[in-house]
């Protein structure tokens, strides 16, 4: 039985038509799902967390990195099937090749293992060090704590019912060193977070009391 080669990237560039946008543009939108994967062929893109748009065109706020030609624009996100983690702006005149996501996902599932999941598992560990970049810059120290209490919860039955309950197994210096604040800072917003009663408990093990209150907090 035969089977069919990989798409090639010369094959996968082949079809579509080069685009030129100019600096300022926006080509990313950090939380929105694209139908289009791209890839810079000429020119330079910074990343991270957008500002404001002006005559001139977007900024960013904070810059987490840049991308020069030639490359995939984060297909991170493609490879994983998730939106964009940052956004894309056009630090100068960029010449780029959209394609189309499915096509380019195709193209993925058509590669042979191990290199389909080693991929796989390179976009997950970067994609996971980006989310937690962007939430140090975009969020408040109570925020990024709620948000990691969020992701830590386990479930356990109590009664018919059944509360989510994080055990804080690492110190708290480490926990905070984490969440790129200090541990006095730490110490402090889980203070709050209790005379807020979205939480309870004391030492190692935290109640999550009101996950909804948490998740509006942390923005999820």
């Amino acid at each position: 039985m035969l089977v069919p080669a990989p798409l090639s990237m010369v094959a996968l560039l082949a079809a579509p038509t080069p685009e030129t946008r100019p600096a300022g543009t926006r080509l990313l939108r950090r939380g929105e799902s694209a139908s289009q994967v791209l890839y810079l062929e000429r020119g330079r893109v910074v990343l991270g967390v957008l500002g404001q748009v002006s005559a001139q065109g977007a900024l960013l706020e904070h810059q987490l990195g840049a991308q020069t030609a030639p490359g995939w624009l984060d297909a991170t996100a493609a490879v994983l099937n998730l939106p964009a983690a940052m956004d894309a702006v056009a630090e100068t005149e960029v010449q780029l090749r959209a394609v189309p996501l499915a096509t380019f996902q195709a193209a993925l599932a058509e590669a042979r293992n191990p290199v389909a999941s080693v991929l796989a598992d390179m976009a997950q560990a970067h994609r996971q060090q980006t989310e937690l970049a962007v939430s140090r810059l975009s969020k408040d120290a109570e925020a990024r704590c709620a948000e990691w209490l969020l992701n830590q919860a386990e479930r356990s039955k109590v009664g018919d019912g059944g509360v989510c309950t994080v055990l804080l197994q690492q110190r708290k210096r480490l926990i905070a060193a984490q969440l790129g604040i200090a541990p006095e800072t730490l110490s402090r917003v889980l203070r709050h977070l209790r005379e807020r009663s979205l939480i309870s408990g004391s030492g190692r093990v935290v109640q999550l009391v009101d996950t909804q209150g948490l998740r509006a907090l942390a923005g999820v």
